[in-house]
């Protein structure tokens, strides 16, 4: 059954352009402001199979993105961390939860869980009202390793290294996603072999501390060998034209409201 991947935004933590700039209105690095597929939201996607839908991650951007990309509604989240430019935009789940009438699972690490419930208690409590006033998530707690099914769908899970914390990458048939990375281990690697089509973070051209660079992406691909591998969670020094002219074939720059669409090829 076809899965259908709506790339929300895949922008870095702090989107593209950066707030400032010599008029205020943006700081664009070596990027292009008058290609419109630079202006990048914080990284967050949607998955859609049977009808059913998984929203990764709840970024600053939400309301603004399931708008543009026409998103009516989402059965279930999956948090890969909890850094700030995935979880904030957690309030707005109370339309979502309007929409279904009913608290969402949330699947994540559980010391991602742990994170957010901290920061948003409120929304871990039990429903308390018919009128959703304020989100409602029940927290499901997942591990590297497992196979655990999200909105119809198996996930297999596994550990990412994000510099000076872990994150989650997943793999559902042939498509895998692996954000907020800087490398991967053998585990990961033996998951992701033989995918068919990889969002993966790429956040500039020279090695970062905690993101992947494009030499560590390239070094992936050239492993793993997907037929199709997307940049994602990019920041100002890539230029979406100058990607798409300097890339090799198979490789390619996400832009916001991209979608993907990936048969059942490949082995999860």
């Amino acid at each position: 059954m076809t899965l259908r991947v709506t790339i929300l935004g895949c922008g870095g933590s702090a989107g593209v352009p950066l707030i400032g700039g010599a008029d205020g209105r943006g700081e664009w690095g070596v990027c292009d402001p008058s290609e419109p597929r630079n202006r990048r939201s914080r990284a967050s996607i949607v998955l859609e199979r049977a009808g059913r839908r998984l929203l990764v991650d709840t970024s600053p951007d939400l309301r603004s993105q399931l708008l543009a990309c026409a998103i009516p509604g989402i059965d279930a989240i999956f948090y890969t961390h909890a850094h700030a430019d995935h979880i904030t935009g957690l309030d707005d789940v109370r339309i979502l939860n309007r929409i279904v009438d009913r608290p969402l699972e949330a699947f994540g690490g559980a010391a991602a869980l742990s994170e957010i419930e901290q920061r948003f208690g409120y929304a871990f409590r039990p429903r308390d009202a018919d009128f959703f006033y304020r989100p409602v998530l029940l927290a499901r707690p997942v591990a590297p390793g497992e196979r655990a099914v999200m909105a119809g769908m198996e996930l297999r899970l596994f550990d990412q290294d994000h510099g000076f914390s872990r994150t989650l990458g997943f793999r559902v048939g042939g498509f895998a996603y692996s954000t907020d990375v800087v490398s991967l281990d053998e585990t990961a690697l033996a998951i992701l072999a033989g995918v068919d089509t990889w969002l993966v973070g790429c956040f500039q051209r020279a090695p970062h501390r905690t993101h992947a660079h494009l030499g560590r992406v390239l070094e992936w691909t050239q492993r793993l060998r997907p037929a199709r591998t997307v940049l994602t969670h990019m920041g100002t020094d890539l230029d979406w034209a100058w990607l798409q002219h300097n890339l090799p074939a198979g490789l390619e720059p996400a832009h916001d409201g991209m979608v993907l669409t990936v048969g059942d090829s490949g082995a999860a």
